[in-house]
């Protein structure tokens, strides 16, 4: 590693993100007819017409212009869309009967789903949290703290710790099995850690912070494996570890069997979850003005089972899951494991070993950049073969938007800026 390659680096990522990616999304995804934006592209960027709108995407979308804005990114135009996004979700998706965000809404923000659940409410803390901090705008901290608030009223589990996440409407408590109210997630927790340590950044209240470090403890002792500190997907109430099934209400488009099991339902760990949990931490732990040294040993090690498991060393990129103890399960290449561990391993690089983990970031760095990108439309393939190949091709839905992708390069351009300046220093 040379200040030339990481000056090279630097410069590739901040072409990416300005000249391609940040304009794929301000060219086309603000609804001027309905407010809101639109998330649904084909694999040329073209809006494929489909007629929803979920929480997932608003709240992220929100989240991406703030924050691109917040870094210093996109001038004016990023903040007036991350206001335009707020806007149509208090206006459309704010349930003033009981509180709470709905799932989703069609595209001129009629109801279609109207459940509350857990980890989209996360997001929306984490959204309105950072628009705040980015445009100084109240509302925002209004409307996460008020979200905040159900969550400790209606999602808290008194008796075994820890949050449910699937509701009604009314926040009764949905059905068992893939209604999803028997279970709990590292997905929702670990969210909620992100977005609680944003919501702190804004607020700085005390409550805020005890939540803050009350979601860090269940994190560590409770949804990490106990011998090999990597997480765990899915647990019953009691935490006890529950095969991984697919919900109702989904997120993302993870493979299942026919049954709605996962393959390897309980021996199973995603790479990207590791270390997004990793830098994420880092993260928190600086805004809670703790000492991250003080967890070195938690944190290296999702670390090295990326390291030593998820990273393609043949083909570039990283895995998408395996064993806890080892071994891959899944060698295709999904886009927001790629994202996050470019942040986790330039993290990696600054707080422990540089010369150990800056190969495992060059090499994701170079499979995203010559594989994973679609740099004739600006945003990234969603899912592909082990070689890079295209295996799902839409630009963006529902689900898969901006959040991860322009928050990636946003992070690895400021952690790249800190490794410059380090190796500059060195020289000098």
């Amino acid at each position: 590693m040379t200040l030339k390659k990481l000056l090279d680096m630097k410069k590739e990522s901040m072409n990416h993100l300005q000249q391609e990616l940040l304009p794929f999304w301000l060219d086309r995804c603000k609804d001027e007819k309905n407010g809101g934006f639109i998330t649904q592209f084909d694999k040329d960027g073209r809006d494929t017409g489909e007629d929803q709108k979920s929480l997932i995407a608003q709240t992220r979308t929100i989240y991406t212009m703030a924050s691109a804005y917040r870094a210093g990114y996109g001038d004016e135009r990023c903040a007036d869309y991350a206001k335009f996004g707020v806007d149509f979700l208090l206006q459309k998706m704010w349930d003033s009967q009981y509180g709470g965000f709905f799932w989703t809404v069609n595209r001129k923000g009629d109801v279609q789903i109207d459940k509350k659940i857990g980890y989209g409410l996360s997001f929306c803390i984490y959204s309105l949290s950072e628009y705040t901090l980015a445009t100084g705008d109240p509302t925002g901290l209004d409307y996460a703290e008020k979200v905040f608030d159900a969550l400790q009223k209606y999602a808290v589990d008194t008796m075994y710790g820890g949050y449910f996440e699937m509701f009604e409407r009314d926040w009764t408590l949905c059905g068992p099995s893939s209604g999803g109210g028997d279970r709990k997630t590292l997905d929702f927790h670990m969210h909620l850690m992100e977005a609680l340590t944003t919501l702190y950044e804004a607020s700085g209240k005390e409550v805020h912070r005890r939540k803050l470090e009350e979601s860090i403890e269940l994190l560590l002792y409770r949804i990490q494996h106990p011998v090999y500190r990597t997480g765990i997907p899915q647990f019953w109430r009691d935490w006890s570890v529950a095969p991984q099934i697919k919900f109702d209400i989904v997120w993302g488009w993870d493979r299942f069997t026919d049954d709605g099991v996962k393959s390897n339902a309980e021996d199973n760990t995603s790479y990207g979850h590791n270390v997004e949990f990793a830098w994420l931490f880092l993260h928190a732990l600086k805004v809670l003005g703790k000492d991250w040294r003080a967890y070195e040993e938690v944190i290296l090690a999702q670390f090295e089972h990326c390291l030593r498991d998820g990273i393609d060393w043949e083909y570039g990129g990283v895995y998408v899951e395996g064993s806890h103890s080892g071994g891959v399960y899944d060698r295709e290449k999904e886009f927001w494991q790629q994202a996050e561990v470019l942040i986790g391993m330039l993290d990696a690089c600054l707080h422990f070993d540089l010369e150990k983990y800056w190969p495992a970031y060059e090499n994701v760095h170079r499979f995203v950049h010559d594989k994973m990108i679609h740099h004739k439309v600006g945003e990234w393939w969603p899912l592909t073969t082990r070689r890079g190949e295209p295996i799902w091709t839409h630009m963006s839905h529902s689900w898969k938007v901006n959040y991860h992708t322009v928050r990636a390069m946003v992070q690895s351009i400021q952690r790249l800026d800190r490794l410059i300046e380090k190796v500059s220093a060195h020289r000098s």
